[in-house]
């Protein structure tokens, strides 16, 4: 049972560091990006945000490997 919550513990903080990363370096792209062409900080900015939201689908999938993991408990 121990190793069960461990693994689901495990499986939540890498996911969140993970998407953490990668979208702290998806913000700075686009920050470094509108701030050399701010004529296209529109398009930026919706591509920033799509792409966040992406990462975050990983972080949902993650949490539902998690519960699934703690409801074998």
């Amino acid at each position: 049972m121990g190793l069960i919550a461990i693994g689901a513990g495990i499986c939540m903080g890498l996911a969140a560091l993970g998407v953490g990363i990668g979208q702290g370096i998806v913000a700075n792209g686009a920050m470094h990006g509108m701030s050399r062409q701010p004529e296209i900080m529109g398009k930026l900015l919706v591509n920033m945000i799509l792409a966040m939201a992406i990462m975050e689908t990983a972080l949902v999938f993650g949490l539902i490997i998690s519960i699934i993991l703690l409801g074998k408990m």
